[in-house]
């Protein structure tokens, strides 16, 4: 397929706009899903030693890590706090899997954040009925 500036224009509209008018819930399971897909995409660089694409990835799961920590909200759900403590080790790890290089480090990330995904995934699948009353049908990173 052959893309013209208009048609990368046109994609790039539609796709903030898609996020924009994203539900929390959509918008959660799509920070999730780009944070393993960074992470993916900076172990297969780790293994083929592409330091550079494997340290822009680990930024952006960083980075994804940090606007999910800062969007918990403690006073809705009294997991926060250890949800908070998994996004710090997560993100002190990848920070170390940078530094050294250390595709393991990148994998025990995978291991630990995958099933937080397949969690928010099933979460936003559930009819808002179905949320406990003590988060008002409200998610929270």
């Amino acid at each position: 397929m052959i893309t013209t500036p208009n048609r990368t224009k046109a994609l790039n509209a539609y796709q903030r706009d898609a996020i924009l008018s994203a539900p929390p819930a959509r918008l959660l399971t799509m920070l999730y899903d780009r944070l393993l897909l960074d992470l993916a995409r900076a172990e297969t660089a780790q293994t083929s030693e592409d330091w550079l694409t494997a340290s822009e990835n680990l930024l952006h799961a960083q980075d994804i890590i940090a606007e999910l920590s800062g969007s918990l909200m403690p006073e809705l759900w009294d997991g926060a706090d250890q949800l908070l403590g998994i996004y710090n080790h997560a993100g002190s790890t990848l920070v170390q899997a940078n530094i050294q290089r250390d595709r393991l480090l990148t994998q025990e990330c995978i291991a630990l954040l995958e099933p937080l995904r397949l969690a928010w995934h099933e979460a936003a699948a559930l009819p808002m009925s179905a949320m406990p009353a003590a988060q008002g049908g409200s998610y929270s990173s």
